[in-house]
């Protein structure tokens, strides 16, 4: 008689729209199409560490579908990087004795760029290891799209409508900060689909007087108010050198002191970032005399159900990846392409962004409606 394959599965890194419907997709899949055991551990990488574990059966995965955030619970640490009673600890050695100690056949990791690292991480510890892509963000290379960035797209867009009304009645510019440190896939297909008159991504430094002018020509021509979609990341061109020139020390750097200092400037400087929305309107209610409003989104674009797309997509990489295991594939992470699923090896995606290029169609349909991009 053949072994039941077990699966333990986590979920790690922010929380995202659709995770509990990717856990369900998997689960579903493994147990009641190829009998499989499936076990969930709690709080991401720490919960595989201290062992703490739910068992997935059928009643446990009933009524999730929709349900936000994650059954599961997830965090932020690191395998190799984990705070233990105080002390950092390179935790590896424990994950796997504790891998073997529940006898598992494969660990699913659902999570965005840093969780693909750790899965890769894990992976050259010689564990059988399969990730799943989310992030609101969209910034995982060498997929489609991302579970959870549709939904955070729905929920950022009908918040640029709603802004829409106000900002006309009271003839305001109207503010939105999206989510996105380093990539504007989110505030760009939400300033579009929502009809912004600026849009402001961390991939195209800005210049604040070409956004004032572009407020103002609208102004000349009967238009009193505009909505400015800007992505958290997005920075001026003055402050994108200086993160660059940074970040080139910090590469460049070879002794501990050069080191420590090139941290030490890039923390400076991401300090001085925190509040450059409200900076940026203030600068633009001083260049064009026109009342400005902040609204800062923030965490409401993780909550709530998912979409039908959402959902949809994170059942269709949950069951591919049951498929993936069934068949013996590990080390890689279940991409979208097109209608179907690809395994893409975990080597081609750990320590890789995908972001908006200057050229993206999405790029140039902005300017081609008369979006201004602060360029």
């Amino acid at each position: 008689m053949a072994k039941i394959k077990r699966i333990g599965i986590l979920t790690s890194g922010g929380d995202s729209p659709a995770l509990n419907a990717a856990i369900r997709g998997v689960g579903k899949t493994a147990l009641g199409f190829y009998g499989m055991e499936i076990v969930g551990f709690r709080d991401g990488f720490r919960g595989l560490v201290e062992d703490r574990r739910l068992k997935l059966d059928k009643a446990a995965l009933s009524g999730i579908l929709t349900v936000g955030g994650t059954i599961l619970g997830t965090s932020r640490d690191k395998p190799h990087r984990m705070l233990i009673d105080g002390r950092t600890r390179d935790m590896t050695e424990v994950i796997v004795e504790n891998f073997k100690k529940n006898d598992l056949t494969a660990l699913v990791c659902l999570g965005g760029g840093g969780t693909q690292k750790n899965a890769l991480y894990l992976a050259k510890a010689g564990l059988n290891v399969i990730t799943l892509p989310k992030t609101i963000d969209n910034d995982v290379v060498l997929t489609d799209s991302t579970f959870g960035f549709a939904t955070a797209l729905d929920i950022a867009t009908d918040a640029i409508d709603r802004l829409h009304s106000t900002a006309h009645s009271h003839h305001r510019i109207v503010v939105a900060e999206i989510m996105g440190h380093r990539a504007g896939w989110l505030t760009l297909g939400a300033g579009i689909a929502g009809g912004a008159d600026v849009i402001l991504i961390p991939e195209i430094p800005y210049d604040v007087q070409k956004i004032a002018d572009a407020i103002k020509r609208r102004s000349r021509h009967g238009t009193n108010f505009s909505i400015v979609a800007v992505a958290e990341g997005a920075m001026s061109i003055d402050d994108a050198r200086a993160f660059k020139s940074a970040e080139g020390k910090r590469e460049r750097a070879r002794t501990l002191h050069d080191k420590k200092e090139a941290k030490n400037e890039l923390a400076a400087l991401e300090a001085r970032h925190t509040g450059n929305t409200l900076r940026l309107a203030r600068q633009l209610e001083d260049l064009t005399h026109l009342e400005s409003r902040v609204t800062i989104l923030g965490y409401v674009q993780r909550g709530g159900t998912p979409s039908p797309a959402d959902r949809l997509l994170a059942t269709r990489l949950g069951s591919a990846c049951a498929d993936l295991i069934n068949e013996g594939v590990f080390g890689v992470m279940v991409a979208a392409r097109g209608d179907r699923t690809e395994p893409v090896p975990l080597e081609k995606v750990a320590g890789k962004r995908k972001i908006v290029s200057p050229d993206h169609p999405w790029v140039e349909t902005a300017r081609r409606v008369g979006t201004c991009l602060g360029d």
